[in-house]
């Protein structure tokens, strides 16, 4: 029984047994038909052997079998493939375990080996409290010292090593916890956290400041838990447009190196190739960051925003379903791992591919997000740790190293293509208009008033149709660029979309109704007094055209510390 519920229990088994049958075959037969697991003895190294029906097997590569563990009834098996661990529980005390003839419980998967705490799109930073508490997470994840309250008196913490016996008799530890990195915010990002002159400073600068000097604590031994293994920070930095700017990063590292008397080098850089600058000349990106690139990653949804905006001029824009299937994403995405295989990242640097949007749709992405593994890519954005666990299924189905050097004998993705812009090609029914309409509309205030009313910077917003959607500054980007540029090229008009943004505010208030604390927009709309975070949203559209490469942070912030200052109305 599983969950008080026999048949979605079977259903697990067969899924679990259709993994590690794929993932750690058998030398004849199915993990289904196994009755019993045993270790024994061959040379001074144990193998397991599986009790069958009417005979005995071990595995077909029994040099998968890495290690074991034993803490009281459970019995751990360990097993590697494709670099990756699984572990087969067994408990046969255990309410799972004693339904299955072998007393399987779990198959606890090794995922999300690496992870990045996030300071910018998918949080809400606007003032010095604000980076505080940004800071004191990450602060707390390079001491291992971070918990959080879960509710029912449960409190979550770093997990511990995971220890075992290898197979030939000596210890074996895995991390429990996932290799940590830090987002920083990009080079266009001001804050008056800390002033000079009573002048705002980069913000980047206080990040970088901040960040490395928390992550000396992992360097210098003095957390619960070591991070790197190899004596490094490492930084994410987004919205950067090209090798000048990465070559900036640079120097801003080595200045800071310097300050804290690190080695030159100890802080790495993972590059997101996320604006249409840095795109084209990412091999001159990784050249300026050679001795520091730990990834180059797509960001299509922050890519589309930048395309719409470098394109904002030219002519109106698609309906962005259609962009997705354009030339200029699917060449962006190939020339991303064409040139960091070309650059000699395989082996040394990951090479990432984009987020999932749809936190719930998790059979879906289970069908579609090989797809990134076949593309090249040796990791992926996920929005859940449900969603990394189930992706992680992807890597034991293909060998990355592999598949890349597959791809190296391809023809590079064309330059040409990456450049086409996703404008118009013909007339649109007005029907499917309004429905893009409504869409950005809706997926716009759904967002914008949990950023500016809650501080909420990553969130599912649910769409028209109430379908969960993963929403972040990036999205927000792409809606509101892609209606600034619809306004600019009369597809649409001022009233319509202010017409728009007031019957979706009806829907979004519907939405948020059982959210304790919501402030609803639509009565402030319709008696023209909007409340702040319907008059940003209002900004980001009207005012997307001259907004510096279509950013959304300045106009956000601007309305979130209003709202802390308590003007809730304009």
């Amino acid at each position: 029984e599983y969950m008080g519920s026999t048949v979605r229990g079977a259903e697990v088994y067969k899924m679990a047994y259709a993994f590690l049958d794929e993932a750690a075959p058998l030398q004849h037969g199915s993990w289904g038909d196994v009755q019993a697991i045993a270790m024994f003895d061959v040379a001074g190294r144990k193998h397991l052997t599986f009790q069958l029906s009417t005979q005995k097997v071990g595995l077909l590569s029994p040099e998968k079998f890495v290690g074991f563990s034993q803490r009281g009834n459970l019995c751990c098996f360990l097993l590697q493939n494709n670099g990756l661990h699984i572990e087969v529980q067994v408990d046969k005390q255990h309410p799972v375990g004693r339904t299955h003839p072998a007393g399987i419980k779990d198959i606890v998967l090794e995922s999300a080996v690496s992870n990045i705490q996030d300071l910018e799109d998918s949080v809400a930073l606007v003032d010095a409290e604000d980076k505080v508490r940004g800071y004191r997470n990450w602060f707390g994840l390079m001491q291992g010292t971070l918990s959080a309250p879960m509710g029912n008196g449960k409190v979550r913490t770093l997990a511990p090593d995971r220890n075992y016996t290898s197979a030939t008799g000596g210890r074996l530890v895995l991390k429990g916890r996932t290799l940590l990195l830090v987002r920083n915010v990009g080079h266009h990002m001001y804050t008056s956290a800390v002033t000079k002159d009573g002048a705002k400073i980069p913000e980047g600068f206080l990040d970088a400041m901040v960040t490395i000097l928390a992550g000396m604590h992992d360097l210098k031994g003095k957390g619960r838990f070591k991070n790197s293994l190899a004596g490094s920070i490492y930084i994410v930095k987004p919205k950067q447009h090209g090798p000048e700017e990465v070559a900036f990063t640079v120097e801003l590292f080595a200045y800071v190196e310097r300050c804290f008397g690190l080695p030159p080098c100890t802080v790495k850089i993972g590059i997101m190739d996320e604006e249409r600058r840095t795109t084209v000349n990412l091999k001159e990106c990784i050249r300026a960051a050679q001795d520091r690139t730990v990834f180059i990653n797509t960001g299509f949804l922050d890519r589309t925003g930048d395309e719409i905006h470098s394109a904002m001029q030219l002519g109106p824009i698609m309906l962005k379903n259609d962009i997705k299937a354009q030339p200029c994403i699917s060449a962006y995405e190939d020339w991303n791992v064409d040139v960091g295989i070309r650059c000699g990242l395989p082996g040394k640097a990951q090479i990432g591919k984009g987020m999932w949007p749809a936190p719930d749709a998790m059979k879906e992405m289970v069908a579609t997000k090989l797809g990134h593994v076949m593309a090249g890519g040796s990791c992926a954005w996920v929005p859940s740790p449900t969603a990394a666990t189930l992706h992680a299924m992807h890597y034991h189905k293909v060998y990355v190293p592999k598949r890349q050097r597959q791809l190296a004998t391809r023809s590079p993705a064309k330059l040409s293509d990456i450049l086409t812009p996703p404008v118009m090609k013909g007339p649109v029914a007005e029907a499917d208009l309004q429905k893009q309409l409504d869409d950005n509309c809706q997926g716009l205030l759904g967002y914008v008033v949990r950023w500016v009313d809650k501080g909420i910077g990553c969130s599912k917003v649910p769409s028209v149709e109430n379908v969960g959607l993963m929403e972040d500054r990036a999205t927000l980007r792409i809606s509101s660029q892609h209606l600034a540029n619809w306004l600019l090229h009369g597809v649409v008009t001022k009233d319509q979309i202010l017409a728009t943004l007031t019957r979706m505010a009806q829907v979004v208030d519907r939405q948020n109704s059982g959210d304790k604390g919501y402030r609803p927009m639509h009565p402030d709309v319709v008696s023209h007094r909007p409340n702040v975070a319907f008059q940003a949203a209002q900004d980001l559209i009207f005012n997307g055209t001259a907004s510096p490469n279509g950013y959304t942070e300045e106009i956000l912030s601007e309305a979130r510390q209003r709202v802390k200052a308590g003007q809730s109305k304009l």
